[in-house]
């Protein structure tokens, strides 16, 4: 006579086969019984008061503040005024220039921060310890000075 082909290990998975298979339908009908489906549209709206907060009530509409037109609503950075040309331009003095290398520093006589300046900026010939007007811009280490000239002094 041959031997069973089921084994002990066979057994065992056809086991626990079954188990989870029977844990899936009872999950599954639990699912069905306890279903939020078919709310009505009441139950699934959501209302924003006047304080701009999510609420299941609808709001007041006496307590109604402002109509709210498309162009008050900023999506992104807000948008800025262009500076004034006026306050654009820096008075400052030419601390440190290496001709040789073509970049100076310009202390800025206002905040006392110190701006780097390149040689393509200059408008004209400048040297350490000239009073200098200048314009700004961001660079990619910080400020840089542009449209460099020396200040024309009042006599």
């Amino acid at each position: 006579m041959g031997r069973s082909t089921e084994t002990f290990s066979k057994k065992e998975r056809e086991k626990k086969k079954s188990i989870k298979l029977r844990e899936k339908k009872e999950k599954a009908e639990d699912r069905k019984a306890n279903s939020d489906k078919g709310k009505s549209l009441d139950d699934m709206m959501a209302y924003i008061d006047e304080n701009g907060n999510i609420t299941s009530t609808p709001p007041d509409p006496t307590k109604k503040k402002k109509i709210v037109t498309a162009e008050d609503i900023q999506i992104g950075v807000p948008r800025q005024e262009p500076p004034d040309p006026a306050d654009l331009i820096r008075n400052g003095v030419l601390t440190f220039f290496n001709e040789s290398k073509g970049y100076g520093f310009i202390r800025d006589l206002q905040s006392q921060e110190s701006v780097f300046v390149h040689i393509n900026s200059l408008l004209e010939q400048i040297k350490e310890n000239d009073k200098v007007t200048f314009e700004t811009e961001q660079g990619p280490k910080g400020l840089n000075a542009i449209k460099v000239k020396k200040t024309v002094k009042a006599v």
